[in-house]
């Protein structure tokens, strides 16, 4: 019997001993693939984290957490996550809900009577806690100076964000309807906390969520990089030339201000596998858990599109695999975190670059694939049940996220929708070309997803409408959007002219270019110019503020319709002298029709601060 305990022994020794270096190849070949993405798209710094089926957390760091000093980013450096705040908060109202102290189907003026909300729908259809949690109340996104703001006091509170809430708070579309992503409506969620409380909603969620979780290194409390109260282990974000940026404070800051570390991101990933149990206590209300991700009431699950959001996460079908998830970015960060429950596996992390070309996505899959998430075999396809002719058309979003732009969402935003033999293709100026595969009756996949991705219903009053969960769009008539684009494109080609006829003026007849019939305009559209050095040289944070640049910004774009009629009133006294001046005449008017355009847009005159 001794020998062969011997041999049990050695083989298991051997085996355990082939186990942890075949994970320690693994690691060091996933360092090595994150450092090549990180060099491949420009991207200064990471943290991760991924757990395993067996609950065994694993970190990583790769990169630089400041490109200035070259301090290189370890597990243990700090980070910001963006919106990845919002599944946190979240989880800090489900507490509140667990306990009875919230009810998330009342409505929201039940917490915070004081508060205006202009809905249309009112009495018939209240703005609810979950619509707020589910991002379905039908509120704006956010406007700029909410976001983008040297004014904002991390220290003010909340209401400070809705100084004219009936301004603010205009509810959209029907609450409870349709997806419809809101900074502002986790900002409410932010201030129904305190109500409840009567607390700052930063110290209740440090002591009663994240302490209980374990996430000690992690908190809502506004960190920065700089200053007086700078937080050493904390990364620099950075943009795209490499440009340092501190953090600063928002006006929304209970959508994305949070500040942890890939340990506490690996805790609070663990605690979603989980059925919100901690240290023998229900923290959140085992059946909350489970509907985290999973969508119910809006028209497209209604229609049978289980792709959506709800209770601070989403369902997300990417690179061959389906998981709950939360992304996040703010200034200087972008971040994901993703757990897929049937496999007891997630990954979490943070890069201190925020950038606009980077593919990210190359991170997902290469944390996917260590991890071994197994991928959904891609649904068959069928045949549709029913005729989609009547859905084939022009789309514009209904609503956009952000209403500031709606007109250029309405432009250059739309989709449209097309026969391919029995499946449908999706084309965008923005996107690229999209076939949808039938997967049901009005359900499509997408040819990039693994599940039914859209689906095809009409609304209550008839109209057609199509949702991927997280964006409805609208069927326009093709006239109405010929209408807009053929304005567009007079009202550029008139501004072209302009300029060209302006600066020929000028060589031509310096010393009395400005009594030309055509002067009023160039100017005009010259000035348009103006503010572009003084925001170059101001704060991207002062963005949203009134600012020499931003008030310069409002009155040039206020003086282009006047220097356009100016100049048609002097071509039209001016046209039988040259028939030259009754073309600037054109050109003006042109641009002209495009200005009112932009009035009734509420995008002329262009104020930033509004």
């Amino acid at each position: 019997m001794l020998p062969a305990r011997k041999a049990r022994v050695a083989i298991a020794s051997m085996a355990a001993v082939l186990w942890l270096s075949t994970g320690q190849i693994a690691e060091a070949d996933l360092k090595r693939d994150i450092q090549k993405v990180l060099v491949d798209e420009g991207l200064t710094g990471i943290a991760w984290s991924l757990i395993n089926e067996s609950g065994e957390v694993s970190f990583g760091a790769a990169g630089l957490q400041d490109n200035r000093t070259g301090a290189a980013f370890t597990p243990g450096t700090r980070f910001h996550v963006g919106s990845v705040t919002k599944s946190l908060l979240a989880t800090g109202v489900l507490v509140l809900a667990t306990e009875g102290r919230i009810d998330l189907d009342a409505p929201v003026l039940r917490y915070l009577p004081r508060l205006s909300v202009d809905n249309p729908w009112a009495g018939s259809s209240d703005v609810t806690v979950r619509h707020l949690l589910d991002h379905t109340s039908g509120l704006n996104d956010a406007h700029l100076w909410q976001l983008f703001s040297e004014r904002a006091d991390p220290d003010a509170p909340l209401i400070a964000a809705f100084p004219d809430p009936t301004l603010q708070l205009r509810v959209r579309s029907e609450p409870g309807t349709r997806f419809s992503y809101s900074n502002m409506g986790y900002t409410l969620l932010g201030m129904i906390i305190e109500s409840v409380v009567g607390d700052r909603y930063e110290s209740y969620l440090d002591d009663l969520v994240l302490a209980p979780l374990g996430m000690h290194e992690s908190t809502f409390a506004f960190t920065t990089q700089e200053g007086d109260n700078a937080d050493p282990m904390l990364a620099w974000g950075h943009i795209d030339d490499g440009t340092r940026y501190p953090a600063s404070p928002v006006f929304l800051r209970p959508a994305g201000q949070f500040t942890t570390t890939a340990v506490g991101l690996a805790r609070y990933a663990t605690f979603l596998l989980g059925d919100g149990v901690v240290d023998g206590r229900a923290l959140v209300d085992e059946a909350l858990m489970r509907s985290r991700g999973k969508a119910s009431g809006t028209e497209a699950a209604n229609a049978g599109l289980i792709a959506g959001y709800a209770l601070g996460m989403g369902r997300r079908d990417r690179h061959g695999v389906v998981g709950y998830c939360h992304g996040g970015n703010v200034v200087g960060f972008v971040a994901m975190l993703c757990i897929f429950p049937d496999e007891h596996k997630a990954f979490a992390y943070s890069v201190n670059t925020d950038s606009e070309t980077a593919d990210y996505g190359r991170i997902d899959r290469l944390f996917i694939d260590a991890l071994g998430i197994a991928e959904v075999p891609m649904p068959p396809t069928k045949h549709p049940v029913s005729d989609m002719s009547g859905w084939h058309g022009q789309y514009v979003l209904s609503p956009n996220r952000f209403q500031m732009f709606e007109y250029i969402d309405t432009v250059f935003g739309t989709i449209r929708i097309s026969a391919d033999g029995s499946s449908l293709t999706m084309a965008s100026l923005l996107a690229e070309t999209r076939s949808l595969r039938p997967a049901g009756d009005r359900l499509y996949s997408a040819n990039d997803r693994s599940t039914p991705s859209h689906v095809f219903y009409r609304g209550k009053g008839g109209e057609y409408l199509l949702s991927d969960g997280f964006q409805t769009f609208k069927k326009v008539p093709t006239a109405y959007l010929i209408t807009h684009w053929t304005s567009l494109l007079m009202g550029l080609a008139g501004l072209v002219w302009i300029l060209i006829a302006g600066t020929i003026s000028l060589v031509r007849w310096r010393p009395g270019v400005f009594r030309r019939p055509v002067a009023p305009a160039f100017v005009a559209a010259v000035l348009l110019f103006a503010p572009l050095p003084f925001f170059l040289t101001q704060s991207f944070m002062a963005l949203g503020d009134f600012t020499f640049a931003s008030a310069m910004l409002a009155t040039v774009t206020l003086l282009l319709p006047i220097g356009m009629f100016l100049t048609i009133l002097r071509a039209w006294k001016a046209w039988r002298a040259s028939r030259l001046n009754l073309i600037h005449g054109v050109a003006a008017a042109l641009v002209l029709q495009w200005c009112a355009v932009l009035v009734a847009a509420s995008m002329l005159p262009l104020r930033l601060w509004g």
